[in-house]
């Protein structure tokens, strides 16, 4: 089996791409990233989905950003919204967030001799990050195949973002096709230790929205009865 790095948050996202990776055929290396946010309970959640789906290996790399702050996730001080998905790019954003995790997988798979990196982006029922686009995933898989030894070599890196196009509910409507537990999920960007849902935040919104349309029963737990 070919190997991929996976990265993987523990949300709804993450877990479907993990899974189409593994429809794929690939050996699926996870990496969460434990970067000092604010629901960490989606760390937990990234461990029950690895073993839930079999992954070949599950890693957890600390990379604190919480000394730069400046996001609702990284720094206590800033709230995060809960009044409804508002346009521009919200507190929520953290700066450079995905231009690390990627640099963090592309690292390990050179070292795994990995080809492929899977990473669950979406720029459609999303809340306006820059570094979600896909021209900005064009740009990073042409970085990494200009700034590794393995690229120069011939060995040229794929970056896959298999849901990047999709709306929430087809997300939602790809991952029960092929078994996706989300009750295993945390999206929340407030999540308590338990790992139940605040239902206000922005991704909350688009999570239970995505459900509604989809169809799908929603498996969220919340914090308050809803």
């Amino acid at each position: 089996m070919k190997k991929a790095v996976v990265l993987l948050s523990g949300g709804l996202d993450s877990a479907t791409t993990l899974a189409i990776a593994r429809e794929q055929g690939f050996a699926c290396h996870c990496l969460s990233i434990d970067y000092g946010q604010r629901h960490r309970a989606e760390l937990a959640a990234a461990a029950r989905v690895a073993r839930a789906q079999s992954a070949a290996e599950h890693r957890v790399l600390t990379f604190d950003l919480t000394g730069f702050g400046g996001s609702a996730l990284t720094d206590t001080r800033i709230a995060v919204p809960v009044d409804g998905v508002q346009p521009g790019i919200p507190v929520t954003y953290v700066p450079a967030r995905n231009t690390i995790m990627l640099s963090l997988a592309l690292a390990w798979a050179e070292v795994l001799g990995a080809r492929d990196i899977f990473f669950g982006a979406n720029a459609v029922d999303y809340s306006g990050y820059p570094d979600c686009r896909p021209d900005y995933m064009r740009a990073f898989e042409t970085l990494a195949n200009l700034a590794t030894k393995a690229a120069v070599e011939g060995n040229y890196l794929t970056l896959h973002t298999p849901i990047i196009d999709l709306t929430k509910a087809g997300i939602i409507r790809r991952g029960a096709t092929l078994g996706v537990d989300y009750a295993l999920t945390v999206s929340c960007y407030q999540a308590d230790d338990e790992g139940r849902a605040c239902g206000r935040c922005d991704s909350c919104r688009l999570r239970r929205a995505g459900f509604e349309v989809a169809q799908v029963p929603d498996p969220t737990r919340y914090q308050q009865k809803e």
